[in-house]
């Protein structure tokens, strides 16, 4: 059996983001976010593309793309969010550790709360600031659900 590469030993991919031409535009939104933040060489390194899909927004481990519909991105913050949380489910997949589940969603999710602090921490722009805030401030509350 082959062994798992560790992450900085693997590719960083050319992402594509394949879509229409509004979907693409919402994408890249998220994207300079997930620039902002400094996790885009995270993402490239463990997905290859996003594609617009009419159906459930979901990863596909085994081509390493994140399917995502019209209202995953419709919120750039969010849709940054959840591309990392995705990210770190396919960084998983590939270290041959479980990626579904309690513990792995637990795990996935305090990446997207970390990825939102990050983004809050060096973002200039007020107004992403203080989504991120409001966006801590759900997960913040959500654990109490």
């Amino acid at each position: 059996m082959q062994k798992a590469k560790k992450p900085e030993e693997r590719k960083k991919h050319r992402l594509r983001v394949m879509g229409s031409s509004q979907f693409k535009d919402k994408v890249k939104e998220a994207l300079k976010l997930i620039k902002t933040a400094k996790y885009y060489d995270f993402l490239r390194t463990n997905i290859k593309r996003i594609v617009e899909v009419g159906g459930l927004s979901q990863l596909r481990e085994e081509e390493a793309f994140i399917w995502a519909n019209k209202y995953t991105v419709a919120d750039p913050i969010e849709a940054a969010g959840y591309f990392i949380q995705k990210t770190e489910q396919m960084k998983t997949y590939l270290e041959g550790k479980p990626y579904f589940g309690g513990i792995a969603e637990a795990k996935t999710t305090e990446k997207r709360i970390e990825f939102l602090q990050e983004l809050k921490n060096k973002s200039r722009r007020k107004n992403v600031r203080e989504r991120c805030e409001e966006a801590l401030k759900r997960w913040d509350e959500s654990k109490f659900l």
